[in-house]
């Protein structure tokens, strides 16, 4: 039995030990620099404010020209400067409407989007750079309602920015820094294994990463038990030692894997739970309904004029660059936004304080209507599920406003809604088998509590303490690999 062990171990460490070094490799740099992603702050800084004066043919007549039954998603932004109406139908259906004139947009042309960019970027002189469907800075599912993107960089940008624009809409929907692209290769694309996405592996991707991971899981364990197999805690080898290793690459290779190999072998397993491998942590329950919460379609009939909002903003001096119409259990809302804040109007005006409880409460029961909500609670702190990462972590990009209401439901799912009392938006929400795939992904992957992200810098010298000796780890690995089939290469030349 532990000769089989033994030749497992071995013979997966020959085959894996490269992968684990770029593994770990490539998660100290995320630890720094991100994938690409453009956060609401970015967005937001690139938009001008929504003119009073002109705007805009009413959301009846924009609805009609988009083309699209009845849509979900209404939004008010800018495009090179100009307002522009965005409507979807929550899956991947867009469409665009100039906002002065009432006619849809077809499509964005290659000297549009270039002056997109212009007016998106400020100063710096844009420089197209192609139509592209997908690269590496832009595998995100998010975006494949704006393919093909057009790709832009901003010459003289202090970043050196890259920009991609929704062929659709003329949105910019993803911005790419010199930093995020170059770090990127060595960190976010080499970690997630991004060689073998946008091409003849795109499809097999998942079950590469979830197999992979799944095989250093079995190298983990196996190290675990021959390390402490081959460790004399009673008594010494002949040498003196508690390891039959005297020095060299197979004695740090030994001491390494007893000291770190635990959180090698967690580090590996919360990789493979990242890809939910076989749906594990879907919630067996229906999920919370977000359509029921709003408590009825859109209605262009009743929804706020987005001139009559844009005035009530101007009289409290003002400006948004985006307004978004939703519902909050039938109540029609406009959610504005721009660089100087966020605010909320309803049919009487601007908004000064939350929305009433008992209507939060009423909008939020129909998330579930099955189950009853036992408990509700407003949090001004972060708990360990609804939390703030820096914005080039994973999920960081998303708003995270305190405070918030926690809601606690008695369905199959044990599901918690969090709220934002302010806007009416579902913040968040999670399943009893999510909270689960929380602790066996997030925490062990990153230790990512709020109590220990305030610990910085000790929470840094923590995770790159392991991961140097995971890299340690993986390093001897690949030289003892080496000089293992080194005899046999030149047993077969022979």
């Amino acid at each position: 039995m532990k000769r089989w062990l033994y030749l497992l171990h071995r013979w997966s460490g020959i085959a894996l030990a490269l992968v684990m070094l770029l593994w770990f490799l490539s998660g100290m740099v995320m630890l720094y620099v991100g994938y690409p992603k453009l956060t609401t702050q970015e967005r937001l800084a690139g938009l001008a404010p929504l003119a009073r004066q002109g705007c805009c043919v009413s959301l009846d007549e924009a609805i009609q020209a988009s083309g699209l039954k009845a849509p979900s998603q209404w939004r008010l932004s800018s495009v090179a400067g100009q307002p522009r109406y965005i409507f979807g139908d929550g899956r991947k259906a867009l469409a665009a409407v100039d906002a002065l004139s009432g006619q849809r947009v077809a499509s964005m042309t290659a000297e549009q989007a270039i002056a997109a960019a212009r007016h998106f970027g400020g100063g710096p002189r844009p420089r197209y750079e192609g139509e592209v469907q997908e690269d590496a800075w832009t595998h995100s599912r998010a975006l494949d309602a704006h393919r093909p993107l057009h790709r832009v960089a901003l010459e003289g940008d202090a970043e050196g920015r890259w920009l991609y624009l929704s062929s659709v809409t003329g949105e910019v929907v993803r911005d790419a820094t010199l930093t995020e692209r170059s770090w990127g290769w060595l960190g976010a694309w080499l970690h997630w294994l991004y060689i073998f996405r946008g091409g003849a592996l795109d499809g097999w991707w998942t079950d590469i990463v979830i197999w992979l991971s799944v095989a250093g899981g079995v190298l983990g364990t196996s190290g675990l038990l021959v390390g402490i197999w081959r460790w004399r805690f009673t008594g010494r080898y002949k040498s003196g030692s508690r390891s039959p290793y005297r020095a060299g690459w197979m004695r740090w290779h030994h001491l390494l894997g007893l000291a770190g190999g635990v959180l090698a072998l967690t580090w590996v397993l919360s990789g493979l739970f990242s890809m939910n491998p076989w749906r594990i942590f879907d919630p067996a329950s229906p999920k919370p309904d977000l359509r029921a919460y709003a408590g009825g379609a859109l209605q262009p009939g009743t929804a706020l004029a987005a001139d009559r909002v844009l005035a009530q903003l101007a009289e409290r001096g003002l400006k948004a660059s985006e307004l978004e119409w939703v519902r909050v259990g039938g109540v029609e809302l406009v959610r504005a936004q721009g660089a100087g804040g966020k605010w909320l109007l309803d049919a009487q005006g601007l908004r000064e304080q939350a929305l009433p409880q008992q209507l939060l409460m009423a909008a939020a029961q129909r998330l579930l209507p099955q189950a009853r909500i036992v408990e509700a609670e407003l949090l001004t702190e972060f708990d360990a599920y609804y939390y703030s990462r820096e914005a080039h972590t994973m999920g960081g990009h998303r708003d995270r406003p305190l405070p918030v209401w926690r809601l606690r439901f008695d369905d199959a799912g044990a599901h918690v809604v969090y709220l934002d009392p302010m806007s009416g938006a579902v913040l968040h929400s999670n399943s009893s088998s999510q909270r689960i795939g929380r602790w066996l992904f997030a925490f062990l992957h990153s230790f990512d509590l709020p109590v220990l992200l305030a610990t910085r810098p000790l929470w840094d010298v923590w995770m790159l303490g392991f991961s140097l000796a995971g890299l340690g780890l993986s390093v001897s690995a690949l030289v003892i690999g080496w000089r293992r089939l080194r005899p046999l290469g030149r047993g077969r030349a022979g």
